[in-house]
C-alpha cells in the first residue's frame, strides 16, 4: 500500500483549517480542487473517494468539519478511510467536540497527532491510550512528555545522516503579500494577506533550531487574544514540532538540507491602505482629456517601497500622451489602455504628484467613459516590513557538535491585487 500524501482539515465552506504534508509532493491545487468539489457538486451526487488528475481524494464529513486525506499511489482506500475516522475519534477523544473551532482553539495539539499517527505518510499509531502516554492537553495547552512510547518511531526522513558544509548558515525570509480592494471613497473592501516564512538552510549534522515570533500573530482565539490578529489556513512543513508554540510562540524543528518553506498563513483581518491613489478628471473636452494623480504612502517614514509602479486607467482610444510628474517617469501603455507613474524608492509617509494630458479623435467612441470603472492598481516591495506585524524574537541553532552557526532574518512586504476604484 502506498502512503499517504497529506491530511487536510477544511470548516463547512471549504476553507483550509490547517494540513500536513507528508511527502512535499502535494499540488498546490488539491485544496482547490477540493473546495470546488464540495461547493459546487449536488450533494447527492459527492463521493467519499474521487481521482483527479492522478491525485486520489478520501474524505469524510463531521459536525461541519471535512477532513481530507490525499495519494498519488495505489493505497488502500479502505484503510484510508478508517485512518480518517480513527483521527475523529482521537480529536474527539482530546477535544470532545470536534468544530471548525475547537481545530482552531487546539491548532497546536492536533498538528502534534498528525505527526505521531502517520509516519511519512504511513498509519502508524492511532491508538488513544498509546497517544496518551506522551501528548496530554489541558485548558487548550500541549503537553509533551519527551520521549515517544514504543509504538512510535523517530525517523526524520525529510533530512540525511552526515551533511556537511564549509560555513554553517540559515536564512529566514519572511515574505507578506498584500491583497486590497479600496473603494472612491477609501474604505476598505476586501483585504488579505498571504504570509510565508521562507528558509534556506545549509547546516552540518543533525541540528534543533528554535524560532521565537511575536505576540502580534497567534493561532488559537482566546477571550485574552482579542487584541491580536489570528491567522487562517495555516500549512507547516512536516519538519515543525510546535510543542512549545502554544506556550510561548517557539516553534522547534530539525530542517531539511537547502530551501523549504516552513510556514505559510493567511490573514483577513482589515489593514490600513500602505499607498492611496487620488485621481481626478479636469478641462475634458471633445478633443482632450487631462488628469491629476496624487499618491500618498500610509507606512512608517523610516521604511521605503522599491519599485513602485501606479497602473491608471485611461480611455481606449487616447493619443499624444503628455505627462509632469514630481519624482519617478511616467508612460503611456496602449496595450493596458492605462499610463505607467513608476517610483523606484517611495518613503513612508510621502506625498507626490503627477500631471498627464492626453489628445483624443474627433470621432468619439462610446466606450470612451468605460476607464473609470477599471481600478488603479499597485505595485511596491517594502524591504525591513510586516504588514501584519510579525516578527521574529530569535533564530537559534543548536547542534551536538556545538559549532556555531550565523542566522539571517529578513522581512518583506509585497503587493497582490492591490486595486483602487476610480468609481
Amino acid at each position: 500500500m502506498g502512503g499517504l500524501n497529506g491530511v487536510y482539515i477544511f470548516d463547512g465552506k471549504g476553507r483550509l483549517i490547517l494540513s500536513r504534508n507528508y511527502r512535499n509532493t502535494e499540488s498546490s491545487q488539491v485544496c482547490k480542487i477540493f473546495h470546488e468539489y464540495i461547493i459546487y457538486q449536488d450533494e447527492a451526487s459527492l463521493k467519499p473517494v474521487f481521482v483527479v488528475d492522478g491525485t486520489i481524494f478520501c474524505w469524510i464529513f463531521h459536525n461541519g468539519v471535512y477532513f481530507l486525506a490525499t495519494s498519488t499511489q495505489n493505497f488502500n482506500v479502505l484503510s484510508t478511510i478508517t485512518f480518517l475516522h480513527h483521527l475523529l475519534k482521537v480529536l474527539i477523544n482530546y477535544f470532545r467536540v470536534v468544530s471548525d473551532e475547537s481545530i482552531r482553539d487546539n491548532f497546536v495539539i492536533t498538528y502534534e497527532l498528525l505527526d505521531e499517527m502517520a509516519d511519512f505518510g504511513y498509519p502508524q499509531s492511532t491508538e488513544i491510550h498509546v497517544l496518551k502516554e506522551f501528548i496530554k492537553n489541558t485548558a487548550n495547552r500541549l503537553i509533551y512528555e519527551v520521549g515517544p512510547p514504543s509504538a512510535m518511531t523517530n525517523a526524520i526522513s525529510w533530512r540525511q545522516d552526515g551533511i556537511k558544509h564549509k560555513k554553517n548558515e540559515i536564512f529566514l525570509d519572511v515574505i507578506e503579500t498584500l491583497d486590497i480592494l479600496i473603494s472612491s471613497s477609501g474604505s476598505i473592501l476586501r483585504s488579505e494577506i498571504q504570509g510565508c516564512l521562507k528558509m534556506k538552510s545549509f547546516l552540518s549534522g543533525m541540528p534543533e533550531c528554535k524560532l521565537g515570533l511575536n505576540d502580534k500573530i497567534f493561532l488559537d482565539k482566546s477571550e485574552d487574544n482579542t487584541q491580536n490578529v489570528g491567522i487562517e489556513d495555516v500549512k507547516l512543513h512536516q519538519c515543525v514540532r510546535l510543542n512549545k508554540f502554544d506556550t510561548d510562540k517557539t516553534i522547534l524543528f530539525i530542517p531539511p538540507d537547502g530551501e523549504f518553506d516552513l510556514m505559510t498563513y493567511r490573514l483577513n483581518s482589515p489593514v490600513k491602505p500602505l499607498f492611496w491613489v487620488d485621481v481626478s478628471v479636469h478641462n475634458r473636452s471633445s478633443s482632450r482629456i487631462d488628469f491629476s494623480v496624487k499618491t500618498r504612502s500610509q507606512f512608517k517614514t523610516k521604511s521605503v517601497a522599491n519599485n513602485v509602479e501606479f497602473q491608471i486607467p485611461v480611455p481606449t482610444d487616447v493619443d499624444c500622451p503628455s505627462f509632469t510628474v514630481s519624482v519617478g517617469t511616467a508612460a503611456y501603455k496602449p496595450q493596458v489602455d492605462a499610463m505607467i507613474w513608476s517610483i523606484r524608492q517611495f518613503q513612508g509617509q510621502k506625498e507626490y504628484t503627477m500631471t498627464a494630458s492626453f489628445g483624443l479623435p474627433s470621432i468619439s467612441d462610446e466606450s470612451r467613459d468605460n476607464f473609470v470603472k477599471k481600478p488603479v492598481r499597485v505595485r511596491f516591495e517594502i524591504p525591513y516590513f510586516t504588514v501584519s506585524g510579525l516578527t521574529t524574537r530569535y533564530l537559534k541553532v543548536i547542534e551536538k557538535s556545538g559549532y556555531r552557526a550565523l542566522t539571517w532574518v529578513r522581512y518583506i512586504s509585497k503587493s497582490g491585487d492591490y486595486q483602487i476604484r476610480l468609481s
